[in-house]
């Protein structure tokens, strides 16, 4: 703790915000997944209690296992001691054992938490959705779970959305993908592929046919481009086109030497999509195989051969430390071949007759501005060129609202549909948007829990009804123990095939931890929702927990360094029944000698209950902070609406 200026919280037991919001990595989980509870279980070696505590308010849970940005991870107290449980990970150890990769979808079912559902349930109307991906289908589970009859239109062959266009093969099994949504069609969920919204039906088509509420989950499937000279060449490729392609088994034809724009996790699966041979060659060098032991390995060699000649470069605007791309997806990449070329802004498609010969790029100076603002600064006299003979955009993503239609009543802002953003409400009152087309790109999570919103919200404008989420809190004696030398733990990540199979091959790069590492790794948790409760009425000041906390995050402060908190001070006031007037006439020895406050510094409490154990009047105790969300429905009339 600093000796000047401190800052302070103070919270009583009944402060549900302040105590929610201490166990970080559920707080910052969109759907507020009880990520504590499922790593603490694993740890415990409960896993079947941690899969059902994870799937509980997501129906994508296995995929989130494999793929989800996890912000909770970013925001895990772990990480401000050394470094983050690796709870993305920890999510798929049970996964593979629960969940409906399985083949098996039963625990999937049984764990869904009815809590976060409206609780008047029925036998309710058509509903429609549009797009079989992430925000459709989750609006789809839930709405299906409420009694209504869900059809959804997918454009495309199969449903699945960014999930099979968008994240590479590689990363993502495909029949983990269709396993979790079949989980979902298995409720009864109608789906009907090859259907294009706009091509084969429209909006009044659908009211037409009697649906009562329209969800428009539509997504961003189109890349952006550069408006550089040059960029209209046959051999520049929107990166989200090739993405699809490659994922689909039909991908595009590239050079041998390959240029990608952009410097987030898309350009990086663009780039390493790019590195892989294709799904063909690998096929025909199989075929050429004896069907031994040793195929895989084989077909990997053979491949590599065809592709070693391929360079694959990664061109971006950003300094490595300002890269949004994830540092795992960098050293990855480096790994599998990538050259990156930080701080470059491309300026033109370079070709000779027709056929792109390379990409020229000037220094960027600088990103943002002075503000925190995008906007990039550039050395126009430092010029380098880069060979290429394909050149993919990976810069971002736009809509396609072609399909809408002025009659449809749905109005749009800048590429976006318009929505009151707490309900996802259109300016048509039976047609609700959300995921990407309502927010921009965000992660899958953040699809994921607006889809939720999203389809309360249906049943409560079909039901004319409000439904509220309200927090259920209790405290709890805590009992529990630590896992051994739980501090002392470093983080691993999950295990990963070497680089030169993973360029060669698509097989799935990421392993899943096995059982000893799982359990070792899932005692790093420093449990948030144990705390220790003070009770200062018994508390004699001995100061036997500042001596024996081995965080040295306990400490008895005086009063002169809290003269900059008001809070704290009118505390102290009460506490030593003085004025406030007085306290703040009061020089800082005169502070000194009237007394101080005991403080603790949460942001790297190891939960190791020492402080407890040594103190004689028991003045502080290990607690439990128990609490849930949960949907409750009143009746309204007259639902305003507003528009973001």
């Amino acid at each position: 703790m600093k000796d000047e200026q401190l800052q302070f919280e103070v919270a009583d037991l009944g402060a549900s915000d302040y105590w929610t919001k201490m166990v970080k990595c559920q707080d910052a989980c969109p759907v507020n997944t009880n990520a504590c509870g499922y790593v603490t279980a694993i740890a415990e070696g409960r896993d079947e209690d941690a899969y059902r505590i994870a799937r509980a308010t997501n129906p994508f849970a296995s995929i989130c296992g494999r793929v989800c940005g996890a912000p909770c991870e970013v925001n895990c107290r772990r990480g401000d001691l050394d470094a983050p449980v690796t709870i993305r990970a920890l999510k798929r150890f049970v996964n593979e054992k629960f969940g409906p990769e399985t083949g098996v979808y039963s625990h999937y079912h049984a764990g869904a938490n009815e809590r976060m559902l409206p609780p008047n349930r029925g036998d309710y109307e058509r509903v429609a959705v549009i797009g079989a991906g992430v925000s459709g289908l989750t609006v789809a589970h839930d709405l299906m779970r409420l009694g209504y009859k869900v059809t959804v239109f997918e454009a495309y062959s199969e449903p699945g959305g960014m999930l099979t266009a968008g994240v590479p093969i590689y990363r993502l099994p495909r029949d983990l993908v269709r396993h979790e949504i079949n989980a979902i069609l298995s409720m009864g969920v109608e789906l009907k592929c090859n259907m294009r919204m706009g091509r084969d039906f429209t909006i009044a088509d659908l009211r037409r046919e009697g649906y009562k509420a329209i969800f428009l989950g539509v997504g961003l499937p189109k890349g952006r481009k550069l408006p550089l000279p040059g960029s209209d060449l046959p051999q520049v490729i929107d990166g989200l086109d090739f993405l699809r392609a490659f994922n689909e088994g039909k991908p595009l034809e590239l050079g041998k030497r390959v240029v990608v724009i952009g410097g987030g996790n898309v350009a990086y699966d663009v780039a390493r999509s790019a590195v892989r041979p294709r799904a063909v060659e690998m096929a025909d060098a199989a075929s050429d195989m004896e069907r031994t032991e040793r195929i895989a390995y084989d077909v990997a060699r053979s491949a590599l051969r065809m592709s070693g000649d391929k360079e694959v470069h990664i061109v971006c605007l950003e300094q490595r430390h300002e890269m949004p791309a994830d540092d795992i997806e960098i050293i990855e990449g480096e790994e599998e071949g990538i050259r990156l070329h930080n701080a470059r802004g491309p300026r033109e498609v370079l070709h000779n007759q027709g056929y792109v010969t390379g990409l020229r790029t000037v220094k960027c100076v600088s990103v943002f501005d002075e503000n925190g603002k995008f906007n990039p600064k550039f050395d126009e006299s430092t010029v380098e060129d880069i060979e290429a003979d394909t050149i993919m955009f990976a810069v971002g993503q736009t809509s396609d609202l072609s399909f809408l239609n002025p009659e449809d009543g749905v109005e749009t802002d800048r590429g976006l549909i318009k929505v009151d953003p707490d309900t996802y409400q259109t300016t048509a009152p039976d047609v609700f948007a959300c995921g990407d087309i309502a927010h921009g790109p965000r992660l899958f999570i953040h699809a994921i829990a607006s889809a939720q919103i999203a389809a309360r919200s249906m049943h409560d404008f079909l039901r004319k009804t409000r439904t509220d989420v309200v927090v259920r809190k209790r405290w709890l004696p805590a009992d529990y123990t630590m896992y051994p030398s739980w501090d002392q733990i470093q983080r691993e990540n999950p295990p990963v095939i070497e680089s030169e199979r993973r360029a060669a091959s698509l097989d799935i790069i990421e392993v899943n931890f096995p059982v000893a590492e799982a359990r070792k790794q899932a005692g790093r948790c420093l449990r948030c929702n144990i705390n220790t409760v003070f009770d200062t009425s018994i508390c004699i000041a001995c100061n036997g927990c500042v001596d024996i906390c081995p965080e040295n995050l306990i400490k008895l402060v005086g009063l002169h360094q809290l003269r900059y908190d008001d809070r704290l001070m009118q505390l102290a006031s009460e506490m030593a029944g003085i004025s406030r007037e007085d306290l703040a006439g009061a020089g800082d020895e005169e502070l000194k000698a009237l007394g101080a406050l005991m403080l603790k510094d949460e942001s790297t409490c190891i939960r190791c209950g020492m402080c407890a154990s040594r103190c004689p009047t028991q003045a502080i105790r290990m607690k439990k902070f128990d609490f849930y969300r949960e949907c409750v429905t009143v009746q309204t009339i007259n639902m305003k609406i507003k528009y973001a």
